[in-house]
């Protein structure tokens, strides 16, 4: 087996990062942007006047830099070559994820808004397998351009994790749908064009079939965004959002009538790698601070790398880092060798181990450091408390092992979901 970074990917990165260089760090050191990323960051990109949203300046420097970078061909790596893309693969998104997070803060990628300037655009890709014609061309436009998107309505605030139990429904009348229910950390809502609302159209609870997708405009009468939800990590964009009588078009359905789920499901996986190899990246980034200042740090005389102590919980992360990072690139080629359902088993390893891990490495750093390491001039508490999330919104560590256990006791198998071609 070749672990060599191929050449195509190589170079990208080589042109990612005289990209940040030439657009992104100027643009950061301007009108003090820098506020976002120093001591200041967590009040500069807050809106504590407007439900904690994320505010206006923060959001168009972001909006900004993504201009930037779809300009320059940089955003859209992943999409196919016929929308502007480079046909990116699987392995090269998360070579290139973990990439721009070893870099730490910066302009070039933020995840707590989920931005980057190499686009992990989820909506455009599901628009391209699942997309009607009609709502290909209403909506590719904006997707590629990231002026326009939809948020996705799938958490219940009685059902968390267990989507087949939901308990919005969708009634059909005549060649329109009715729909009711309440959704929650439905994230994004507040400049999402539509929401893409999971509902139950026909089955019984816990049937996975029988769940339809609905893109319903964020202006609909009935839609109401009953509030935003605090969190440890500020700003938040998280709602929750009532839909009373909502009515929509049947040309709104998204995937095909009862396969909503399956429409969901059919990219965890790619998303899931992508985000484990942004933790594996961060917790890199605190690795590699922690040793340098461990050399730099000489309190009573010798510096604090001489300590054992301080030695072997970075070599242990150090370790982990390594072999994390194998099963990683193994596990994003064989989804492009064989299928993003393959290696369902790896996926979910990946995900709740880098989450582990990522957490664990910015602990670790905050008492490397010491005081300075608590305190808001350095980034581990910002890391920290973004990466913590992970560990519940990608499916918690909980339910990525019992989907890991699943597969190792032969209760389920590596294969595409029910009604995915």
């Amino acid at each position: 087996m070749d672990f060599t970074i191929p050449a195509s990917i190589k170079s990208f990165l080589d042109e990612i990062d005289a990209f940040i260089d030439s657009d992104i760090r100027p643009l950061e050191a301007e009108d003090d942007n820098i506020r976002f990323f120093d001591h200041r960051r967590e009040d500069a990109r807050t809106d504590w006047d407007r439900d904690g949203l994320p505010n206006e300046a923060w959001e168009s420097l972001l909006a900004e830099a993504k201009r930037r970078a779809i300009a320059a061909g940089i955003f859209s790596y992943p999409f196919p070559t016929e929308h502007g893309g480079r046909d990116g693969s699987n392995l090269g998104m998360a070579i290139i994820r973990e990439h721009l997070a070893v870099k730490g803060l910066g302009l070039h990628n933020d995840l707590q808004n989920e931005h980057s300037i190499v686009g992990n655009n989820i909506g455009l890709l599901l628009m391209l397998q699942y997309g009607t014609e009609a709502q290909k061309a209403d909506w590719l436009p904006g997707l590629k351009s990231a002026t326009k998107g939809f948020a996705f309505g799938v958490t219940e605030p009685d059902h968390g994790s267990d989507a087949t139990h939901m308990e919005s429904t969708a009634v059909r009348e005549g060649d329109e749908w009715v729909i009711n229910g309440v959704k929650t950390w439905n994230t994004g809502v507040h400049k999402a064009h539509s929401d893409m609302v999971m509902a139950r159209s026909s089955g019984e609870a816990g049937d996975a079939h029988g769940i339809t997708a609905f893109l319903v405009p964020m202006d609909a009468p009935g839609v109401e965004v009953e509030e935003y939800l605090w969190t440890f990590n500020m700003p938040s964009d998280h709602a929750r959002v009532r839909f009373t009588n909502v009515r929509v078009p049947h040309d709104a359905i998204f995937g095909g009538e009862g396969r909503g789920l399956q429409v969901v499901q059919h990219f965890f996986n790619e998303n899931r790698i992508r985000q484990a190899a942004s933790s594996l990246g961060a917790a890199q980034y605190c690795v590699n601070e922690s040793v340098a200042y461990a050399q730099e740090r000489k309190p009573f005389g010798k510096p604090l790398a001489s300590n054992q102590a301080i030695q072997f919980p970075l070599v242990d992360l150090q370790a982990r880092c390594e072999m994390l990072r194998a099963l990683i690139h193994k596990t994003a080629w064989l989804m492009d060798e064989q299928g993003a359902f393959s290696v369902s088993g790896k996926v979910s390893i990946c995900n709740y181990q880098a989450n582990r891990l990522c957490c664990e490495a910015a602990d670790t750093a905050m008492q490397v450091h010491g005081g300075i390491g608590y305190s808001r001039y350095k980034p581990f508490e910002h890391i920290y408390r973004h990466h913590r999330r992970y560990r519940i919104t990608e499916g918690s560590d909980e339910i990525q092992m019992r989907r890991v256990a699943g597969y190792l006791f032969g209760y389920m198998k590596q294969r595409k979901p029910k009604g995915v071609e």
